[in-house]
């Protein structure tokens, strides 16, 4: 009764607060339909013509039964009466500056920054009350440790760009340990061709500490993941739409680890945007078997002096 209680308190402060993710890989229009998958989440501002801000970020996700016995999992919530998954991801971020090339602190802009985790995480459904709940913990490392500095460095390289020389300047090793709720509710499905969605999250920990709130609108042809009847679809091709509005509250890569707080460049806390909002579309096909996604995204600017940022992805995974 009393951990009913709890669930049922936090799932109404979620309607309320909740955070943007840069890899979200937990949402319904991601779903696949399967307890057993593989896929790479993967995000550049390649795509939108751009080298600054959110640079990069990948996602190796591993949804299977298997991970049911996972000891993490007694952190996480797992309502008796929801479908459950289990998934278990690696995931890496960076984060630079505009003139990435230059060799001196950039004064006024982000500074350089990656980390690099190990998520766990279990998506509850009930088809019941069109939700869908999950929660992750993510554990690992901002800094240097995250070899940020190896990974952008080799790509440019490869690619012929210009070497990233400020890399030294980087937000110092330090913890990572993040913990994420977040619910999403179906108001509306008309005939597995149009459903709009409203989600929230919370994340709080040494990483990011944010709430935020949003929606999500779905068109195409799609199998209704909110719904326990049989997968009709073996093709599936939808469009989606994701607005999202987000309260910071800290923000490592901005201004560094709570512990190791001796980085050569950071953003105060007074500089940062408290309020932002994202946007987020793309069209994702699937089989029976096979999963692709093409994904754009845009935010407004995360501390005063700063910029609008966008970026880009793809995702491919298969089932198992």
């Amino acid at each position: 009764m009393i951990r009913t209680s709890i669930i049922t308190l936090l799932i109404c402060f979620c309607y309320l607060k909740g955070t943007a993710q840069k890899i979200d890989h937990l949402v319904s229009f991601r779903t696949i339909d399967s307890d057993n998958y593989f896929r790479f989440n993967y995000d550049n501002d390649y795509f939108a013509a751009s080298d600054e801000n959110y640079t990069q970020g990948y996602n190796l996700e591993f949804v299977s039964p298997f991970f049911k016995g996972n000891p993490i999992n007694s952190l996480l919530i797992k309502p008796e009466d929801f479908d459950l998954k289990y998934a278990l991801a690696i995931e890496h971020i960076g984060f630079t500056p505009d003139d990435y090339e230059l060799p001196d602190i950039q004064f006024g802009d982000r500074p350089f920054a990656a980390a690099i985790m190990l998520k766990n995480s279990v998506v509850g459904k009930s088809t019941v009350k069109k939700l869908r709940l999950h929660t992750s913990l993510s554990l690992g490392l901002i800094g240097p440790g995250a070899f940020g500095e190896e990974m952008q460095v080799g790509i440019h390289k490869a690619t012929g760009n210009k070497t990233p020389r400020g890399w030294r300047h980087q937000i110092k090793n330090d913890v990572v340990v993040n913990y994420n709720l977040g619910i999403e509710k179906q108001l509306i499905n008309f005939n597995s061709l149009l459903s709009i969605q409203v989600q929230s999250n919370v994340s709080i920990g040494t990483l990011f500490t944010h709430i935020s709130a949003g929606t999500n609108v779905v068109f195409g042809i799609f199998n209704n993941p909110f719904s326990s009847e049989e997968k009709t679809k073996t093709f599936q091709i939808y469009t989606y739409a994701q607005p999202v509005f987000t309260v910071v509250g800290y923000d490592a890569t901005l201004q560094g680890g709570l512990f190791h707080t001796d980085s050569p460049y950071t953003i105060s806390s007074e500089a940062i945007e408290r309020f932002t909002f994202q946007f987020n579309y793309g069209l994702v096909i699937q089989t029976r078997t096979l999963y692709f996604e093409y994904t754009r995204s845009s935010i407004t600017k995360e501390f005063n002096t700063g910029a609008t940022a966008k970026w880009g992805g793809i995702k491919f995974g298969f089932t198992f």
